[in-house]
């Protein structure tokens, strides 16, 4: 690896991570001994590129930095490549275009010698299924996330139950063949998964849930991670959240 190439790999480990990162982890990580891993973290502070820490403790980057954007690698690209077609064919419409845009973005930014990973890239999404059309407008959801509105549902269930409740959506969760909306429900008092497809009606309401939605996703995550455990220990295949709470 060249040595400019593994100082953008060390800032990228850094700006990765949200908390100190040692010196062994980025060798570990870049294939390469500590004092090279040392020599380049006093060469990039001596460059004035704002990072804090010591030896033996572990650095981190401080926020606020930032690096030209042609720098990107093949792999990057390609994985950027790989997420952008997964949405085009799984996500809506404005999802679709968002990520038909980023394409362009990034055909424009990275050197010439790079754009045949994007006219002709290597890895190929599974395209073969269409799942069900959403029946709620998921740019909406996702703006009702950001900004923790609650929204009113008319929702229908598999045996083809009507109910009606008011949701905290936290995040989508987006599977092969259907997305999911998390959220916390009022009416049940904890977290379901709501099928967007089965969405009779929603409202967007102007209520804001007032708990932190990072809060509540971090209490949905370790409610999940429990429910396998006992699963798995019950000697049962584990299964994900849409086998579990989906309404």
């Amino acid at each position: 690896m060249r040595p400019a190439d593994r100082l953008f790999r060390i800032i990228q480990i850094l700006r990765r991570k949200r908390r100190p990162t040692t010196a062994h982890e980025i060798a570990a990580e870049l294939e390469t001994s500590l004092r090279t891993v040392y020599r380049d973290i006093a060469q990039l502070m001596a460059e004035r590129v704002p990072i804090r820490g010591e030896a033996g403790i572990g650095y981190v980057l401080e926020g606020g930095f930032d690096m030209p954007p042609l720098m990107l690698t093949p792999d990057e690209i390609e994985a950027a490549m790989l997420g952008a077609q997964w949405v085009m064919t799984r996500a809506d419409p404005v999802l679709t275009r968002a990520a038909s845009d980023l394409i362009a973005k990034i055909g424009v930014v990275i050197p010439e010698h790079l754009r045949p990973l994007l006219m002709e890239p290597a890895l190929q999404p599974l395209t073969s299924h269409k799942g069900p059309v959403d029946a709620i407008d998921m740019s909406r959801v996702r703006a009702a996330i950001r900004t923790q509105g609650k929204i009113a549902l008319a929702y229908r269930d598999e045996s083809a139950n009507q109910t009606r409740r008011v949701i905290w959506p936290i995040a989508v969760s987006y599977w092969d063949a259907v997305r999911l909306i998390v959220a916390w429900c009022e009416l049940r008092k904890g977290f379901r998964h709501f099928r967007t497809d089965r969405v009779v009606a929603a409202e967007f309401l102007d209520a804001r849930y007032p708990t932190p939605r990072a809060r509540l996703r971090a209490q949905w995550k370790k409610e999940m991670d429990a429910d396998c455990t006992r699963r798995s220990r019950a000697q049962e295949e584990p299964a994900g959240p849409m086998a579990v709470l989906v309404e």
